[in-house]
């Protein structure tokens, strides 16, 4: 399973950005799809996450201000999506994908991507 992550960028303070990442491979069924960000000591903090029925989860810092969402309509690539806005200074870093699921050889799978850079200028 290959996530391609793209869409970061450099944005002040208070501005939006979108990211987006896709997922392609032997993918039969997905369970997971999430964003965490990274900092400079590669530690990831959860951001959001979202299930195969739709249902999401954010970390407090980001509620009210970033939305994830999916568009698995393409045959064999699932994307995320993940729109931030009100961006502060604190959510710098680089924002990478997770995705679990099940391949077509019924084993499951746990796949991280590179991730994007985001940098948040106050």
């Amino acid at each position: 399973v290959q996530l391609q992550a793209s869409g970061g960028g450099s944005v002040q303070a208070g501005g939006s950005l979108g990211l987006s990442c896709a997922a392609s491979g032997s993918i039969s069924r997905i369970g997971t799809m999430a964003w965490y960000r990274q900092g400079p000591e590669n530690e990831r903090t959860f951001v959001a996450s979202i299930d195969h029925k739709g249902s999401a989860e954010y970390a407090e810092s980001v509620k009210g201000r970033f939305t994830i969402s999916t568009n698995n309509a393409n045959y064999r690539l699932f994307t995320v999506y993940l729109q931030m806005h009100s961006l502060k200074s604190e959510d710098t870093g680089r924002y990478v994908c997770n995705v679990d699921g099940q391949n077509d050889f019924g084993r499951t799978f746990d796949s991280w991507g590179q991730g994007t850079l985001v940098t948040v200028s106050s």
